[in-house]
């Protein structure tokens, strides 16, 4: 075997584990851009170290301790990110102001193909899919690092207790008495907030309410969108901090501070295992559509319980394959097809 062809394969064994990877640390981290930096620094340290990688453990194993070391020294800063509705109560709309934090305050979308990679078994798929939703995420950022790591590893990637302890390079003990502690913590985090509650795939009443959504929201017909809300709808828009509960302080912004959305288009995303959409707003000096947010929006119940904007679109766009414009002609023409 010539050098080049180790080379290739040595590649090619390294990107099968690149999108499981890739959630790992988003999981561990809230940034959808920190994981992928993170799993670039993970390839490139195996890449440095794989002659000394002495296959006492499996390849993957030894690529989740890189990438764990990896999460953990960028998380020594001690940063938690987080929703607005964990850093500020709800403000009322009449005294609605968008004020921004810096990016690294928010927890951040994410596209699902980045960070879901295909398996077999629809329960795993479930659990993966469950463990990347917004409030799942969010809960995640209020425990300490190791026992993140710990949580994650046990309960979402299913790893046993002498495996994760071996990665840590701790006891079992120790770990087992780290899952108590992160359990326990996550246990309240439920107590204090309703769960998504979507079918995977989408049941047929779920459809149908996104469809009515889509509707509404592109006619923007508020009292049709009122019909869907769930009476403690929570809206946010980071990077602002504000965030609005109840079906009339979101539709009464809808109508004001957020009018310039009239007229959107919206185009179904997979983002955190949840629904969601693109939206373009009109732009009037090229009178095509712009983009404005990824929106994701939460399902209990038969009614929309939130709906999270988030608007740095620079960003996202480019992330989810997004165009950074659309022509109003392409667009009639897609309308038409």
């Amino acid at each position: 075997m010539t050098d080049g062809t180790a080379t290739v394969e040595l590649d090619v064994a390294l990107e099968k584990h690149r999108t499981e990877l890739t959630g790992y640390c988003y999981r561990m981290l809230g940034s959808s851009f920190e994981a992928e930096d993170a799993v670039q620094d993970t390839m490139v340290r195996a890449w440095r170290s794989y002659e000394r990688f002495e296959g006492r453990s499996s390849l993957r194993s030894w690529l989740y301790r890189i990438a764990t070391n990896v999460c953990l020294d960028m998380l020594t800063a001690g940063n938690k990110r987080a929703r607005p509705m964990d850093l500020s109560e709800s403000t009322p709309l009449a005294q609605a102001a968008l004020a921004p934090r810096p990016d690294n305050t928010w927890l951040e979308p994410v596209p699902d193909a980045r960070v879901l990679p295909t398996v077999d078994d629809p329960a795993e798929a479930a659990v993966a899919k469950e463990s990347i939703r917004l409030a799942f995420m969010a809960a995640l950022q209020q425990l300490p690092p190791k026992q993140r790591a710990v949580l994650i590893l046990r309960e979402v990637l299913a790893w046993k207790a002498n495996e994760v302890a071996e990665l840590l390079g701790t006891t079992v003990a120790s770990v087992n008495s780290a899952l108590q502690r992160a359990r326990a913590t996550l246990a309240e985090q439920r107590q204090s907030g309703a769960a998504a509650d979507v079918s995977d795939p989408l049941d047929d009443e779920q459809q149908k309410l996104l469809e009515r959504y889509v509707a509404a929201f592109e006619g923007y017909d508020m009292t049709a969108l009122t019909a869907l809300l769930h009476e403690d709808a929570i809206m946010t828009m980071p990077p602002f901090d504000l965030w609005l509960t109840g079906h009339d302080d979101i539709t009464g912004f809808m109508t004001t501070l957020g009018s310039a959305c009239e007229g959107s288009r919206l185009f179904p995303v997979r983002v955190n295992g949840l629904p969601g959409f693109a939206q373009y707003k009109p732009d009037p000096d090229t009178g095509g559509w712009s983009p404005w947010s990824i929106q994701v929006l939460e399902i209990s119940d038969g009614r929309l319980t939130g709906f999270h904007f988030f608007l740095d679109t620079k960003r996202w766009f480019p992330l989810f394959g997004l165009p950074l414009h659309l022509e109003a002609k392409a667009e009639e023409a897609e309308e038409g097809a």
